[in-house]
């Protein structure tokens, strides 16, 4: 039944959000805030599709900390899930993503319309100065930019591996970075067809401030985020049924705050 749950979901996402790109795609020739709307309106459906299909609900704490103006987002990376559901907790952001998407037709026009960030990892100093300057343009125009540290999709219980690309960008950009942590890997784990029933814990954590050294800054990040996302996965096995992502792997005993 699961296998079939998660099959039923799989195929309505991918056939939903193409037939989604295409009957919205008037929206390309409007400016862009007139059509970010059917962004928000994509990842609500997402989350209601899981919700009704799979079992999959989400809960979001500490929405309090999201400051207002421009900000780096860094969260958790462990699932599909996080690239459409942390948009709707934004007023107007942006991702940083791979140059290549660009190049995936209907898809990459929106990615454009809607000025995410493209990188070419392929040639990183040049990269690097042409993120700067787009990440500055983001962060001027009072936008929220989204990005995952790790650079790809860890598993739960492996080791984190957080490149240091992010504490650049806080260097200098000199804005605030709001840390998130997540369990979503532990529903929809990455590479995975299977998509298991439970609550998704969401928890946006106290911005870091500007002005840190850029050692210090990083460790702060990666320790606020590691710390809360393990508890996070944690606090999962209270849910029933449990999880098999959790099943396979033993307790994290609790540490102090």
């Amino acid at each position: 039944m699961l296998f079939l749950r998660s099959s039923i979901f799989q195929i309505l996402f991918y056939v939903s959000t193409f037939l989604m790109m295409v009957l919205f795609s008037p929206v390309l020739i409007l400016p862009r805030k007139m059509g970010w709307w059917v962004v928000h309106f994509w990842s609500h459906f997402n989350i209601a599709l899981l919700r009704v299909v799979v079992g999959l609900d989400v809960e979001v704490r500490g929405r309090e900390n999201i400051p207002e103006g421009g900000y780096i987002v860094a969260s958790k990376h462990q699932s599909a899930w996080e690239t459409f559901a942390l948009i709707r907790e934004f007023p107007d952001p942006t991702f940083i993503l791979k140059r290549e998407l660009r190049w995936i037709p209907i898809f990459g026009w929106y990615t454009a319309k809607f000025d995410q960030i493209p990188i070419n990892r392929g040639q990183r100093s040049a990269a690097l100065a042409a993120l700067k300057v787009s990440a500055d343009e983001a962060i001027s125009a009072g936008r929220q930019i989204l990005i995952f540290p790790e650079g790809t999709r860890r598993p739960v219980g492996g080791e984190p591996k957080y490149k240091f690309g992010v504490a650049h960008l806080y260097r200098d950009l000199e804005c605030p970075v709001l840390p998130v942590a997540l369990n979503a890997g532990v529903f929809w784990p990455r590479a995975s067809w299977m998509v298991y029933p439970g609550k998704v814990i969401v928890e946006i954590l106290p911005p870091i401030p500007p002005g840190m050294a850029t050692d210090a800054f990083y460790r702060r990040m990666v320790d606020d985020i590691e710390t809360a996302s393990v508890r996070l996965c944690e606090e999962a096995r209270k849910q029933k049924p449990l999880s098999p992502v959790l099943a396979k792997l033993p307790p994290v005993p609790a540490t102090d705050a």
